[in-house]
C-alpha cells in the first residue's frame, strides 16, 4: 500500500480478488460513487441477459476504473488529463494526452489482487 502527499495518512487500499463479488465490496467500501454505474452495467450486461459471456470485459473496464477510483492523487491525475485533452486546441496535443490516459488504463489492467 503506497501513502500519497495529498493525505499525509492516506492509504490506498489494495486491490480485491478478481471476482465481481469481491469487486463491488471494494467499490462499496472504497468508491461509492461508482457503485450505481457498476450496478446498472452488470444490470443490463450480465443479469438482464442471463449470458456470462460479458463478464471478463465487465471484469477488465470494473478492475481498471477501481483501481484508479481508489488512488485519489492518480484519480485527480487522470481527470486532469481528460479535462486538459477535451479543451486542447491542438490535435496533436489532445492525442498525446488521450495516449497517456490510455497507458495509465492498460497499466491498471495488470494489477493483481492485493496490490
Amino acid at each position: 500500500m503506497a501513502a500519497h502527499a495529498a493525505e499525509p495518512d492516506a492509504v490506498v487500499p489494495p486491490m480485491p480478488e478478481r471476482t465481481p463479488k469481491a469487486l463491488r465490496q471494494a467499490i462499496a467500501a472504497d468508491a461509492p460513487h461508482l457503485l450505481p454505474d457498476f450496478d446498472a452495467h452488470w444490470q443490463r450486461a450480465i443479469a438482464d441477459t442471463y449470458d456470462l459471456g460479458p463478464v471478463p470485459a465487465f471484469m477488465a473496464r470494473w478492475w481498471c476504473e477501481y483501481a484508479m477510483a481508489r488512488d485519489p492523487k492518480l484519480d485527480a491525475h487522470v481527470t486532469e488529463l481528460q479535462h486538459r485533452a477535451a479543451e486542447a486546441t491542438d490535435l496533436a496535443e489532445a492525442k498525446a494526452l488521450l495516449d497517456e490516459v490510455a497507458k495509465i488504463r492498460y497499466s491498471m489492467r495488470k494489477l493483481e489482487p492485493g496490490a
